[in-house]
């Protein structure tokens, strides 16, 4: 076979150059650690190292979540337990004033000691974080949530939402508590439950629901609820909905069913109703707990103690205040020492989930690591050979290039 001089020219400048960017390919290798400097030298391979790599901004944007999260929930326990002192001593000062042997200028010391706890718990309910938003106002993080009404008891102004945030692949936390659940939804202490007809109500409907007896006290979550009834086709039928839960009523509780008998019994959250008549469609009934804001039970003390106890009557009455206050004040205690235990479980959890975040980053980084880091000592040699072959490559194209047949002759 007879090999031309261009292409003999040809394919040895191919091979050569083919040689060179393979060396400085290896070069840049070695230089950067990365087996995978382009899709092109394994597309596989980068697809996957592509797709772990985007697992892993992800993974540090939980993470991220995660701190705000702990910020915003240990900012919040902080404010509670000042909360909580604030109650403790407010019960001190309840069980001080039912002492017989004070009298009226004595009590009305601890109605002034007691204005300013109210003002304190005032600052307390309208606590901000560090970008100014307010805890307590559930969506409403731009408005106060409780403005205060004649030193007496306080008006909220936020909603029941709570925030919450994307910490993993399958939770969102709730990072906040409203202000109406910790300082205004305070439940009486003998679970006590009011149960009234909607002003919206037809005056043709013929029903009634019966006041609530408590079946089983485990149960009770003290929401509000609505009963619901419709007529359709002649079938009557109720819908239970918890609006604490549920306040746009778009999924009712199993409770719901048809209304086939009169008198029949309606049960649900350790609650136990009887309705009968014939309630018109479209009427609902509204279930409250027995309730109670602590601006209104600091503001009733503070006004029994300024009332002088002249007479029998008068220190009657007194006793009666101090005893409802007292168990109000216990009862803001349990609410509040409930909403620092939730709390404290969400934190729990989002160490958990950090430790879990943890081991994924750590696995994400060995996957990626498989995929695209050099082996140095492979690479080296590769190199080291790569580096021999151009070598010798380029010595006989010197050499085969210098024979030809003037040569010969001379």
């Amino acid at each position: 076979m007879r090999i031309s001089t261009a292409a003999f020219y040809d394919n040895a400048s191919t091979r050569i150059s083919d040689l060179q960017s393979s060396v400085a390919q290896k070069q840049t290798q070695i230089a950067s650690g990365k087996r995978i400097l382009t899709p092109a030298d394994d597309p596989v391979a980068a697809a996957a190292a592509l797709t772990v790599s985007q697992a892993i901004d992800v993974n540090t944007q939980f993470a991220a979540n995660r701190d705000t999260a702990k910020g915003a929930l240990s900012l919040q326990e902080s404010i509670l337990s000042n909360y909580t002192t604030l109650l403790q001593n407010v019960k001190t000062l309840t069980i001080a004033a039912g002492n017989g042997a004070l009298d009226d200028s004595q009590r009305q010391y601890m109605a002034s000691e007691l204005a300013g706890r109210y003002q304190e718990l005032m600052g307390i309910a309208n606590s901000r974080d560090s970008t100014g938003n307010y805890i307590f106002g559930g969506f409403q993080s731009t408005t106060a949530p409780f403005t205060d009404v004649s030193g007496t008891t306080a008006t909220y102004n936020g909603d029941q939402g709570q925030r919450q945030l994307q910490v993993s692949t399958s939770r969102q936390l709730p990072i906040n508590d409203t202000g109406s659940a910790i300082f205004q939804n305070i439940k009486s202490g003998d679970d006590s439950v009011s149960v009234t007809p909607d002003i919206s109500n037809s005056a043709v409907g013929a029903g009634a629901i019966s006041a609530a007896t408590v079946v089983d006290a485990t149960l009770l979550k003290h929401h509000n609820y609505s009963i619901d009834f419709t007529t359709t086709a002649g079938i009557s039928s109720f819908k239970v909905y918890d609006l604490s839960t549920d306040p746009t009523k778009s999924a009712p509780l199993s409770a719901s069913a048809n209304y086939t008998t009169n008198p029949q019994t309606i049960t649900f959250d350790g609650l136990q109703f009887t309705a009968t008549g014939a309630p018109a469609s479209g009427n609902k009934y509204n279930i409250n707990p027995n309730a109670q804001s602590i601006f209104k039970t600091i503001g009733d003390l503070i006004t029994s103690l300024n009332t002088p106890a002249s007479s029998l009557t008068a220190k009657a009455n007194l006793s009666a205040s101090l005893s409802s206050a007292n168990n109000n004040v216990s009862a803001a205690l349990d609410t509040v020492l409930n909403v620092r235990a939730a709390g404290g479980a969400r934190l729990q959890e989002l160490d958990t989930l950090d430790t879990e975040g943890d081991n994924r980053s750590l696995q994400y980084a060995s996957t990626l690591s498989n995929l695209q880091d050099l082996d140095y000592a492979k690479a080296a040699s590769e190199l080291t050979q790569n580096q021999l072959t151009l070598q010798a490559a380029q010595q006989s194209f010197v050499k085969i290039a210098n024979l030809s047949l003037f040569n010969y002759i001379n």
